[in-house]
């Protein structure tokens, strides 16, 4: 039998029907096909059929009407029963269906129904009856009879449904699903301008989250913000996938229903969906959840919950898992992620923006209703797609005001958007900011204007002193699909909730700048401070300048804002060089506000900061390249100070008494050439995290008492006159990255030994001391630093590794670099890895194969330049290596076992002369460089 298959004919859309019933009254009219009727009906499926009783039982002529919808259908389901072949009305019907099925490419879908489908097809038994009494029907044309028999077989050659002792209910569900089918591919092929993006999305939450085969009752939420596809998503899935159930229902919009017409209202759509009732007696919520329950906790269903925004209207609407039938799903579609974790989700799934291609297709079918751009219209689109960022609602948004108009009202358009955002979407945009609460909503609107793109965890003493609880309220936001943590616990938001931000501060106060809380805009700003309008209504200020800008400010220009929290300063793109900051202050300054908490200000240009500012509030101390030469005189309580950053600061001489700053966690004073002098108070920062005097020239000694118990970050590279540094790491249990490392100014050539303190580093991670050209010797017991994972020691005179480092089981990266040793005398000795045996070894190329063994996880070993010459065959036990560099050694081959580093991605044996031959390498290497 063969198999006839939907095609995707663009006419198809412009039919009336989705299928035409032909059945013979008397045998299905009440039973089969009524049932069938209903069923097509309940799914949505359009469907005809003949209810006529004149027509059939007493007209001598079948209605013309019943013929153009034939015409007008996809589908035809023909239900060939006892008495189908005896009405020549049917008969006619088949004929008629026939024809269309070769010339307009009509679907024909036969059910066989308590008759054999051979005896359709041969035409026997009653099927031979029917056609001899035709025959000698003298009002019968016999060319009908005939015409009549072929179109009869030919329907019998088509694979169809075969209905007898079976369960009619499944039958009719199997019809259901291949036709419903049909009709969704058919409608994806001819609708693609709506769906952009949207399969991969379908099908990753169909394949993921909603497998039917795996039985059990399945809740699905799908978040994210407001305008991205949430609501389509939802829709399609339902589209595609309400014709395996029992019973469905899609329920819109439940947030403003909730306020509009209450949830009773929504329990009695839900019920009258389900049940296809269109009266339901309940009138409270409770009767509801009860009438809910009951009714479907057998069936199998699939119900959509749209735009849910609180916790009772899932509960009205669909309770818990016990509610409903095996095999149901209930999926919810919410911008409040928390609430969906609340609900015992089994799964959640979160809707991405779209990438640019779809965002592209997406605009170009709304704008111009064809998959890309006009021609002259290309370059403009993009922009308009850039400025949307893959949101899908802003992308139809602006389509709707573009479509049709010409080149130079888009231009206009986008230089309007560049000024005002629209409001169509904002306004939906702006739903979730609304149910935050005041703390909540001043949290959004300071990431929105100043903390975008800020780590998390840098910025979280800030917020706490702005009383945003940020631990809660930052997780409050996420929920609410309001920001995302990205890489790296970065803040990160979508660009047009950050423009609503902006406009939200902005109609705080639309045409006079200084009564707005948040100022931001470069232009507004200066003309704030210039002109001395600032009120104590601004709270912060971010002053971002082009390079090229040298802005002048009086003495007074930041007298009236007595509120000022928030001072940032700086440049649009950091220059590279030193260079003058941005603000210049000429005639001083004699106030700043002493509610700040932040000041960052790139380029200060005064010796030292207003004699009347408190600091007692302040939090961060950024001034990078500053002016400043002392901080402060004394002692000044700053319990609240967290982080000073003075980095390329080259008029700093001296670090003030921090005790009064206990808190303090980052102290950072990269490059500050001319500072020479520490206090001595330093050594007692109990919870002091980072130390950084990389650059710091001219200091030549640190406090000889230093009790650094929570320092993990310490960097003395490039403290050239540092001779020695005592057993200062002896406290420091949390260090993890000590930093010693060469820079141009050849740092640390003056130091010769380590302290044996520091192999009793737990958390030690990066020991870097390179350039430490006089440094010939590291601890016996550095290998108790068993978390050590980074070793840099190229430039110095190590000539041998102690004997422990094969218990370094978590070394990734070990760097030998240009260590040749501290004479001649002494390399020239030294044949085997010279850097890798360790003095007074009595069988160095023992050593060596134990060494090379117990550094299991190493991935980088850098022994370039350190006139290697015999690579020993233990190098393949580094089983985890993928870049070994061997560059400007004088080995003539290497070993056979570099064949069993499987993971080695890179080899660099460039300026190696000596070499004359290659084993067989890795199949996985991908770089080879032995130029």
């Amino acid at each position: 039998m063969s198999t006839q298959t939907a095609s995707s004919s663009s006419s198809s859309s412009s039919l009336k029907y989705d299928v035409f019933l032909s059945f013979c009254r008397v045998d299905t009219f009440k039973n089969f096909t009524d049932h069938l009727y209903i069923a097509l009906r309940q799914k949505g499926i359009i469907t005809f059929r003949d209810d006529d009783d004149e027509i059939l039982e007493q007209g001598k002529y079948i209605s013309s009407q019943l013929l153009k919808a034939i015409e007008e259908s996809k589908y035809a389901i023909i239900v060939l029963s006892t008495n189908y072949a005896s009405s020549r009305w049917c008969l006619i019907e088949l004929a008629k269906i026939v024809e269309c099925m070769k010339v307009t490419g009509l679907i024909v879908l036969p059910v066989f129904y308590h008759v054999d489908p051979s005896h359709v097809r041969n035409q026997t038994g009653t099927v031979a009856e029917a056609f001899a009494k035709h025959e000698k029907d003298p009002k019968i044309n016999i060319k009908d009879v005939q015409a009549w028999k072929d179109a009869l077989k030919e329907v019998g050659n088509i694979s169809g449904w075969h209905v007898n002792d079976s369960h009619e209910s499944s039958d009719i569900q199997q019809i259901l699903k291949r036709i419903f089918s049909e009709l969704n591919f058919k409608f994806s092929s001819i609708f693609p301008k709506g769906l952009v993006g949207m399969d991969s999305r379908v099908k990753e939450v169909l394949d993921s989250y909603l497998d039917e085969g795996s039985g059990g009752v399945c809740f699905v939420g799908i978040c994210g913000m407001g305008g991205m596809g949430k609501t389509t998503l939802a829709q399609e899935i339902y589209r595609r996938i309400f014709v395996n159930f029992e019973a469905s229902s899609f329920i819109d919009n439940v947030r403003e229903e909730t306020r509009n017409r209450g949830l009773v209202s929504l329990q009695k759509q839900l019920i009258s969906k389900i049940l296809m009732e269109c009266e339901t007696n309940i009138w409270t919520k409770s009767d509801g959840i009860e009438v809910i329950g009951n009714m479907v906790r057998n069936k199998k269903v699939l119900i959509i919950l749209d735009d849910v925004d609180g916790e009772e209207q899932l509960e009205a609407l669909a309770g818990n898992h016990d509610w409903f039938g095996s095999g149901s799903r209930i999926i919810v579609t919410s911008r409040d992620s928390h609430l969906l974790r609340r609900f015992d989700m089994n799964f959640i799934y979160t809707v991405k923006q779209l990438n640019n291609d779809d965002a592209l297709k997406l605009f170009s079918w709304r704008a111009f209703k064809k998959p890309d751009p006009k021609e002259n219209y290309v370059d403009l689109s993009q922009d308009f797609v850039n400025y949307a960022n893959g949101l899908p609602l802003a992308l139809k948004v602006l389509c709707s005001l573009l479509f049709d108009k010409e080149i130079d009202e888009w231009n206009s358009a986008l230089d309007k958007l560049k000024v005002e955002p629209d409001k169509n979407f904002l306004d939906i945009l702006k739903i979730s900011y609304d149910g935050l609460t005041n703390a909540q909503k001043e949290l959004f609107l300071d990431i929105a204007c100043f903390f975008k793109g800020e780590n998390k965890d840098c910025i979280k003493d800030i917020l706490k002193s702005f009383g945003y609880y940020p631990d809660y309220n930052i997780g409050v936001l996420i929920d609410k699909s309001l920001i995302t943590i990205e890489q790296a616990e970065t803040i990160w938001m979508h660009d047009l909730l950050q423009e609503m931000g902006q406009e939200i501060v902005s109609q705080e106060s639309p045409k006079e700048l200084g009564r707005r809380r948040r100022l931001l805009h470069y232009e507004d700003i200066l003309f704030v401070l210039k002109n001395n309008i600032g009120t104590e209504v601004v709270e912060g200020i971010k002053l971002n300048t082009p390079i090229e800008i040298e802005e002048h400010l009086s003495v007074e220009a930041f007298s009236k804002m007595t509120n000022l929290r928030f001072l940032k300063i700086g440049y649009v793109q950091p220059p590279l060089d030193l260079i003058r900051g941005p603000i210049q202050l000429p005639q001083g300054l004699n106030y700043l506000s002493n509610e700040l908490r932040v000041i960052d200000w790139h380029g200060y240009p005064l010796k030292s900061l207003p004699t009347s500012f408190q600091r007692n509030k302040l939090v961060e101390l950024r001034m990078h390249c500053s002016d400043i030469k002392q901080l402060w005189k004394g002692i000044m309580i700053l319990n609240e100070l967290k982080l000073i950053d003075l980095s390329d600061s080259q008029n700093l001489i001296k670090i003030p008494d921090l005790s009064g700053a206990p808190n303090l966690k980052q102290l950072i004073l990269q490059c500050c050439t001319r500072l020479y002098k520490i206090h001595a108070s330093l050594g007692d920062l109990k919870r002091l995290i980072r130390l950084d005097l990389n650059g710091c020239k001219c200091v030549e000694s640190l406090p000889h008492k230093i009790s650094l118990e929570a320092l993990e970050f310490f960097n003395l590279s490039g403290c050239s006159k540092l001779k020695k540094f005592l057993d200062i790491v002896e406290n420091m249990s949390c260090l993890s990255k000590f930093c010693l490392s060469e820079t141009a100014i050849k740092d640390c050539k003056n130091l010769s030994s380590l302290p044996i303190a520091i192999c009793s580093l737990m958390s030690f991670k990066t020991l870097n001391l390179s350039g430490c050209s006089k440094l010939d010797e590291l601890p016996e017991n550095l290998g108790k630093i068993e978390g050590l994972e980074v070793l840099d020691l190229s430039g110095t005179a190590i000539t041998g590794l102690p004997s422990s480092i094969v218990h370094l089981k978590n070394l990734k990266v070990l760097s030998l670099s240009g260590c040749v040793g501290p004479s001649s005398k002494s390399f020239n000795k030294l044949t085997w890895f010279p850097l890798m045996q360790p003095r007074r070894s009595p069988d160095p190329l023992g050593m060596l194969g134990r060494s090379l063994i117990g550094l299991c996880s190493l991935t980088t070993l850098d022994l370039s330049y350190c006139n290697v010459r015999t690579i020993p065959n233990v190098l393949g036990c580094l089983s985890s290596l993928e870049f070994l560099n061997l560059r400007g050694n004088n080995f003539v081959c290497l070993p056979e076992s570099i064949v069993q580093l499987s993971n080695l991605r890179a080899l660099n044996m460039g300026g190696c002369t000596h070499l004359r031959m290659l084993p067989k390498l890795p199949l996985n290497i991908k770089c080879i460089d032995a130029t």
